[in-house]
């Protein structure tokens, strides 16, 4: 397998003002250079520039750079190869950027699991399963393919959107494995190789990622302290005239902010003035922990315009892995044609489940609520007294505190939260263009004591002398 060369400008971009550290020059830059292959912001297997071309990039002196290539052999971080020169590994004792590829509650027994914002099953699910099992047997009789989904579902879905205040037809509706299939989907649909996909940053890094494997390019626009900058993204909007947008409105993910409905009136008027198709994922809709009225739809104020995504991972199960498209009439051919590439439909045992939990969603879901608040509340106070430098604003639904610490050390706590059986997420991996490096995404997924237990530790973690940090500042309740 050839080596992806990682050209001198791009690693000097990747760095940043790396020269603010302290101590000798190449341990500095070793440290860094180890934090972003750690990361993944490096990936491994990746061919370093020379040392001559890292340091004329850089403007140190070639003694700077061999050291640091050297402290990185030494830790197992980089490999020489003859033919390749320098390339990035990972040391044995290092696992790849937790959260991605291990199985939460199954991977980590044992270990305080940050890294996955997602509840376990919700009661009743067993007994959903008994009654699709029985609804069964009419359906083997057929071949079993439903590239649209099942009638039974595809109504309760278009029956939901209609009690919200948006017109839905069932006809509208494509049932997929989950919400990042229905991305995934839904931008194969509507873009060509090359074309530019806006979204927020800090965001869920997965559809980022199915994105990009797409061919898309990523408009980042930056989220402000206070949600969404209406005025930037209307203005990159203008300047960049992105075929689509995929955008998280519903207690976005990680921040946990909440866009009214004046604002979305007002984005998604200017999503229609450039002729940008919005994807919009409301997996997080139905958790709203304070009681408070939900906007409308986004779709309601452009109906033929937007793709809304939905999913009932985070409300009753990540493991039935059903989610849905809602798609204006005049794309559904479209976007069954491009779901037929990827797959021929979704199970039809969990379609019957998820229709059933759908018709009880009024009695099952309103605790969860109660019982994600209590752990919201949980895991805000035990933030607030163990590490009470770090800021946060409590968010009013979704499944997760956005936490800014006061020094860019996530990538290095990362690592020392691990040794105490902690697992996080840095929050550079939910920025599309990197850095975030002084966030931490901290779900309340973890029961109560669990989730008091795991701060603790990462208390210990943070003032961990491998862990340089000042603990300044004040919590944002």
């Amino acid at each position: 397998m050839r080596e992806r060369y990682l050209p001198a400008s791009t690693l000097s971009g990747l760095l940043g003002e790396w020269a603010d550290g302290t101590g000798p020059a190449y341990r500095v830059l070793a440290e860094r250079l180890r934090l972003l292959i750690a990361d993944g912001r490096i990936m491994p297997g990746s061919r370093l520039p020379s040392e001559r071309e890292l340091t004329d990039a850089l403007g140190v002196s070639r003694t700077t750079v061999a050291s640091a290539y050297r402290e990185l052999r030494d830790s197992g971080y980089l490999m020489s190869r003859r033919g390749s020169g320098s390339v990035t590994a990972l040391p044995s004792k290092v696992m790849p950027e937790l959260g991605r590829h291990h199985a939460p509650g199954i991977d980590a027994e044992g270990l305080y699991d940050f890294t996955c914002a997602a509840p376990s099953a919700i009661p009743g699910i067993s007994t959903a399963v008994a009654s699709a099992a029985a609804e069964l047997p009419v359906h083997l009789t057929t071949p079993g393919y439903h590239p649209q989904g099942l009638p039974v579902l595809r109504e309760e879905i278009a029956a939901a959107y209609e009690e919200r205040g948006l017109p839905t037809s069932p006809d509208q509706i494509i049932v997929t494995a989950g919400a990042l299939a229905a991305t995934s989907i839904a931008v194969r649909a509507i873009t060509q190789i090359g074309d530019r996909v806006l979204t927020e940053s800090p965001t869920h890094p997965n559809s980022v990622d199915a994105i990009r494997r797409s061919g898309c390019r990523v408009v980042a626009v930056p989220m402000s302290p206070g949600g969404w900058d209406l005025p930037l993204l209307e203005a990159t909007i203008r300047q960049t005239a992105p075929r689509a947008a995929w955008m998280v409105v519903d207690f976005q993910n990680p921040t946990g902010w909440l866009m009214s409905a004046a604002d979305r009136q007002r984005l998604a008027l200017a999503f229609a003035r450039s002729r940008t198709t919005a994807i919009v994922d409301e997996t997080l809709f139905e958790l709203s922990l304070d009681g408070q009225e939900m906007p409308p739809p986004f779709a309601s104020y452009d109906p033929d315009g937007v793709i809304t995504v939905g999913s009932v991972s985070k409300s009753f199960w990540g493991g039935l892995r059903v989610g849905w498209m809602r798609v204006p009439e005049a794309l559904v051919a479209r976007v069954l044609d491009a779901r037929a590439s990827m797959d021929l439909g979704t199970p039809v045992l969990e379609q019957l489940v998820v229709a059933g939990l759908l018709r009880q969603r009024s009695t099952l879901l309103p605790e969860r609520r109660a019982e994600l608040a209590r752990r919201r509340d949980a895991l805000a106070d035990a933030v607030s007294l163990e590490l009470p430098s770090w800021r946060f604003r409590l968010p009013s639904g979704g499944l997760s505190l956005w936490c800014e610490l006061p020094e860019p050390v996530g990538s290095s706590l990362v690592g020392v939260a691990q040794r105490n059986g902690v697992l996080l997420v840095a929050g550079s991996r939910f920025s599309p263009d990197g850095g975030l490096e002084s966030f931490i995404r901290l779900p309340f997924t973890l029961d109560t004591d669990a989730l008091r237990e795991g701060v603790r530790r990462l208390a210990e973690s943070y003032g961990d002398p491998g862990t340089p940090t000042r603990r300044t500042g004040a919590m944002i309740a």
